[in-house]
């Protein structure tokens, strides 16, 4: 079965692990100077060490697209099945990238839980996002629009069409 797997940018996790380094530094120095504020720098910046870190030694893939439906590791435990979706739209929260994916009333996944994940899903509405979105902010150069587009026509494809559709994906997916 052919698919598409999308990987976490390394470019990202070194720049994540650059940009607190100088916060990390001006802790230590903070400390040697005798200022006690310099343990919270080194604490709060120094949390991105190990993230960072994981992210860069990650080689699991983080989307799959295949015939079946999306695999997203940030969201599922299971694939979203292409016949479930019945729409999706990009949009952009504080400059992260997301994929919404619109699915029926009946399949949405706060339904088997508890309270709390009911009331996350309609803030995540209320701020024009739905209950399943595909966080694009950490994975490799991806043209957000055309996958979307791929997204859609996947949704709206017969069984024999998805395997063609799926072998021209990646030259229409990636961004120079």
């Amino acid at each position: 079965m052919r698919a598409l797997k999308l990987y976490k940018s390394k470019r990202k996790a070194v720049r994540l692990l650059l940009l607190c380094t100088p916060f990390v530094a001006m802790g230590i120095w903070m400390l040697v100077e005798g200022n006690l504020f310099g343990w919270a720098l080194i604490a709060f910046f120094g949390l991105a060490y190990p993230v960072g870190i994981f992210n860069l030694f990650d080689k699991r893939p983080q989307i799959i697209l295949n015939e079946i439906g999306i695999f997203d590791r940030s969201i599922s435990q299971d694939y979203i099945n292409w016949e479930l979706i019945q729409n999706a739209y990009p949009i952009a929260i504080s400059g992260q990238r997301f994929i919404c994916l619109v699915v029926d009333e009946k399949f949405k996944p706060s339904k088997k839980k508890g309270r709390f994940s009911k009331s996350v899903a309609k803030l995540n509405e209320a701020i024009g996002a739905q209950e399943l979105n595909i966080n694009l902010g950490q994975v490799q150069k991806i043209n957000d629009i055309k996958l979307t587009l791929f997204i859609l026509q996947m949704s709206k494809a017969n069984k024999t069409d998805k395997a063609e559709l799926l072998k021209s994906l990646p030259s229409k997916v990636y961004q120079p």
